[in-house]
Protein backbone atom coordinates (compact mmCIF):
# COMPACT_ATOMS: atom_id res chain seq x y z
CA UNK A 1 0.00 0.00 0.00
CA UNK A 2 1.54 3.34 -1.00
CA UNK A 3 1.57 6.54 1.10
CA UNK A 4 -1.27 8.14 -0.89
CA UNK A 5 -3.54 5.12 -0.37
CA UNK A 6 -2.86 5.14 3.38
CA UNK A 7 -3.54 8.88 3.50
CA UNK A 8 -6.82 8.45 1.58
CA UNK A 9 -7.96 5.67 3.93
CA UNK A 10 -7.26 7.83 6.99
CA UNK A 11 -9.12 10.78 5.45
CA UNK A 12 -12.27 8.65 5.32
CA UNK A 13 -12.27 8.08 9.10
CA UNK A 14 -14.34 10.49 11.20
CA UNK A 15 -16.05 10.41 14.56
CA UNK A 16 -19.63 9.39 15.17
CA UNK A 17 -20.68 12.87 16.34
CA UNK A 18 -19.75 14.29 12.91
CA UNK A 19 -21.85 11.89 10.82
CA UNK A 20 -25.02 13.55 9.51
CA UNK A 21 -28.47 12.30 10.49
CA UNK A 22 -29.40 9.26 8.42
CA UNK A 23 -25.78 8.39 7.62
CA UNK A 24 -24.28 4.96 8.22
CA UNK A 25 -20.77 3.79 8.86
CA UNK A 26 -18.63 1.11 10.44
CA UNK A 27 -16.96 1.50 13.82
CA UNK A 28 -13.17 1.47 13.52
CA UNK A 29 -12.16 2.18 17.13
CA UNK A 30 -13.13 3.71 20.46
CA UNK A 31 -10.72 6.26 21.95
CA UNK A 32 -9.56 5.63 25.50
CA UNK A 33 -11.40 7.92 27.91
CA UNK A 34 -11.48 7.77 31.70
CA UNK A 35 -14.08 9.93 33.45
CA UNK A 36 -13.63 11.58 36.82
CA UNK A 37 -13.85 8.94 39.49
CA UNK A 38 -11.90 6.46 37.36
CA UNK A 39 -14.75 5.08 35.24
CA UNK A 40 -13.34 3.71 31.98
CA UNK A 41 -15.86 5.20 29.59
CA UNK A 42 -14.40 3.61 26.44
CA UNK A 43 -14.72 0.15 27.99
CA UNK A 44 -18.40 0.86 28.70
CA UNK A 45 -19.01 1.85 25.06
CA UNK A 46 -17.33 -1.33 23.85
CA UNK A 47 -19.49 -3.42 26.19
CA UNK A 48 -22.56 -1.82 24.57
CA UNK A 49 -21.39 -3.04 21.15
CA UNK A 50 -19.34 -0.13 19.81
CA UNK A 51 -16.49 -2.34 18.60
CA UNK A 52 -14.43 -2.39 15.44
CA UNK A 53 -16.34 -3.70 12.44
CA UNK A 54 -19.87 -3.04 13.75
CA UNK A 55 -22.22 -1.11 11.46
CA UNK A 56 -23.75 2.01 12.98
CA UNK A 57 -26.37 4.54 11.83
CA UNK A 58 -27.34 8.01 13.05
CA UNK A 59 -31.14 8.01 13.47
CA UNK A 60 -31.89 11.46 14.91
CA UNK A 61 -30.52 14.40 16.88
CA UNK A 62 -32.03 16.50 19.63
CA UNK A 63 -33.73 19.70 18.48
CA UNK A 64 -31.87 22.39 20.40
CA UNK A 65 -28.20 21.47 20.74
CA UNK A 66 -28.13 18.37 18.57
CA UNK A 67 -28.06 16.26 21.73
CA UNK A 68 -28.75 13.53 22.40
CA UNK A 69 -27.78 11.65 19.25
CA UNK A 70 -29.93 8.58 18.56
CA UNK A 71 -27.64 5.84 17.24
CA UNK A 72 -28.49 2.33 16.08
CA UNK A 73 -25.85 -0.37 16.42
CA UNK A 74 -26.95 -3.93 15.77
CA UNK A 75 -30.58 -4.19 16.81
CA UNK A 76 -30.29 -1.66 19.62
CA UNK A 77 -30.81 2.10 19.70
CA UNK A 78 -28.79 4.26 22.09
CA UNK A 79 -28.95 7.95 22.97
CA UNK A 80 -25.41 9.33 23.19
CA UNK A 81 -24.13 12.73 24.22
CA UNK A 82 -21.88 14.50 21.71
CA UNK A 83 -18.74 13.93 23.75
CA UNK A 84 -19.55 10.21 23.95
CA UNK A 85 -20.10 9.95 20.19
CA UNK A 86 -16.86 11.87 19.63
CA UNK A 87 -14.92 8.98 21.22
CA UNK A 88 -16.11 6.56 18.50
CA UNK A 89 -14.21 6.56 15.21
CA UNK A 90 -16.14 5.42 12.15
CA UNK A 91 -15.59 4.91 8.46
CA UNK A 92 -18.63 6.42 6.74
CA UNK A 93 -20.46 4.18 4.30
CA UNK A 94 -20.34 5.28 0.70
CA UNK A 95 -23.55 6.96 -0.40
CA UNK A 96 -24.33 4.01 -2.66
CA UNK A 97 -24.00 1.57 0.27
CA UNK A 98 -26.30 3.43 2.68
CA UNK A 99 -29.58 1.55 3.02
Amino acid sequence: MDTQTISDARAEITTLDLLPTGASGVVTSVAPHVEEGGTDFSHRLMELGFVSGEPVRILARGVFSGEPIAVRIGGTTFALRKFEAAQISVKPASSSAVS
